[in-house]
């Protein structure tokens, strides 16, 4: 599907996701940041790579990914994504108290 249709968010979002199931977590993340990088940034795409990070303990890469990935929410009208990406980031900051 992905070669017939290789500009499709949601099907280069997904095989992200199967990188990271089958703990491929470098082409899980080079993926899900070509997502964040596009035209419109793909939203869940931050998320996802942010929870990632956090599983490899990169968690100052993974605030970052949040904080990104909130303007992109706020910039694209997702108050729901915006939300639970700041509650994300809010834990993270709590957990280093």
């Amino acid at each position: 599907m992905l070669a017939k249709e290789p500009s499709d968010q949601f099907l280069r979002y997904s095989l992200g996701l199967e990188f990271d199931k089958e703990g491929d977590h470098d082409r899980s993340l080079e993926l899900l940041r070509v997502l964040m990088n596009d035209e419109p940034p793909h939203v869940p795409a931050f998320m996802m790579a942010a929870q990632q990070l956090i599983k490899l303990q990169q968690v100052d890469e993974a605030r970052n990914v949040f904080q990104r990935g909130i303007a992109a929410a706020r910039e694209q009208g997702d108050a729901h994504a915006e939300s639970e990406m700041t509650d994300f980031l809010n834990q993270l900051s709590y957990r280093d108290e």
